[in-house]
């Protein structure tokens, strides 16, 4: 039965006095609004100097508490790798070796007791798709830029769409083609080439848009890989990347300033073995991305092969101003593939032709839009 007053502690130790004073133990009880029960326990513990405090409920021993050494090395895992959750450190306490590791909502709990987890938004809803194969499809883009003490580095990253496997991390100094280039060629050289690369729009990456080819671009149709570009302001079409960039920001770049480049590469060098070898990934049901990726059959060719076209195509070269001339007119294609031989194959619409460099199609022109020649 509950006291009647605010303050139990004073009223605990009124009504004892009271009671030693010789007051009837029936009345107090009435006054204070408690049992006689109630009452005689409270001067039963009276000579104890705790003892008119309210004793804790909790049991005085918890079986199916978490070891202190086993938490302990929870909160390791999670501050070593602040991104991870309450499955992802479970999964890879199993793989240390731990026999008997707590499920991912103890953890949870463990992370919540010790200050280690922060208020997530809900997720927004999303269509998941998955490459058939290691290589199948890489998804390319820089994560934005970064200062140094003297200048910017600006991380270039690849991930393989089937297996989570990423590719170096290359930290350049700027944005342009031709870092990206070198930088790729050492990836190819070593890894093989993807059948397909997904990127946004802009440059050196280019768009879908037929003018809008880049040179690299080209250099990549040269390969026989297909440059895709996501939608317009749809950062979800690369999300499988854009979900590793938080990772990478939150664990080498959110709570470091690098002096130089150098060592903004060493930091990216270490988290990618990490995420590679370490890291269990939900998607891969808690496998480590190396598990699932192989190698591509496609070496890099230390020459680039020239375009071959059938017989039924007509070749033209693309003038330094992106054009061709072609039945007496001049074709816009694309300034990027200047210099560059294309091939145009009628289709079933009257005046129109695709346009091909090696195997691809790059547009569509169709004759009526065309200028007459001079």
């Amino acid at each position: 039965m509950p006291w009647k007053v605010s303050t139990p502690m004073s009223s605990r130790a009124e009504l004892i006095a009271r009671y030693r004073q010789g007051e009837s133990m029936t009345t107090l009880a009435k006054t204070f609004g408690i049992s006689r029960k109630t009452a005689y326990k409270w001067v039963a513990r009276a000579d104890d100097p705790s003892g008119l405090t309210d004793r804790s409920r909790r049991p005085a021993s918890s079986p199916t508490r978490t070891a202190a050494d086993l938490e302990a090395q929870v909160v390791a895992v999670r501050q070593a790798h602040p991104t991870w959750g309450g499955r992802k450190i479970h999964h890879h306490l199993l793989g240390l070796g731990v026999a008997d590791p707590p499920v991912p909502s103890t953890i949870t709990g463990i992370l919540h007791r010790h200050g280690l987890v922060a208020p997530i938004q809900p997720p927004a809803r999303w269509t998941r798709f998955v490459a058939d194969a290691p290589n199948d499809l890489w998804q390319l883009d820089f994560k934005g830029w970064h200062p140094l003490h003297e200048g910017r580095v600006y991380p270039l990253t690849l991930l393989d769409d089937h297996s989570r496997f990423l590719l170096p991390i290359t930290c350049l100094p700027d944005e342009r083609g031709h870092p990206v280039r070198t930088a790729l060629t050492a990836i190819f050289q070593c890894y093989g080439l993807p059948w397909a690369i997904l990127c946004d729009n802009g440059k050196p990456w280019g768009s879908s848009q037929p003018t809008a080819i880049t040179r690299l671009a080209v250099w990549c149709m040269q390969l026989d890989i297909r440059l895709l570009h996501g939608r317009p302001y749809h950062p979800q079409t690369q999300g499988k990347l854009e979900r590793l960039h938080r990772t990478l920001k939150a664990e080498v770049f959110a709570h470091h300033h690098y002096p130089t480049r150098r060592s903004a590469q060493t930091a990216c060098d270490l988290f990618r073995e990490q995420y590679n070898l370490i890291r269990p990934h939900e998607a891969l049901d808690y496998a480590v991305p190396i598990t699932r990726y192989r190698a591509s059959s496609r070496a890099f060719p230390e020459q680039l092969p020239t375009p071959v076209y059938a017989d039924d195509v007509v070749v033209r070269r693309v003038s330094g101003r992106g054009t061709i001339r072609f039945q007496g007119r001049h074709l816009p294609i694309s300034e990027g593939l200047a210099g560059h031989d294309v091939g145009l194959r009628a289709t079933a619409s009257d005046g129109a032709f695709d346009v091909l460099f090696y195997h691809q199609v790059v547009r569509v022109i169709s004759l009526h839009d065309a200028s007459p020649g001079e």
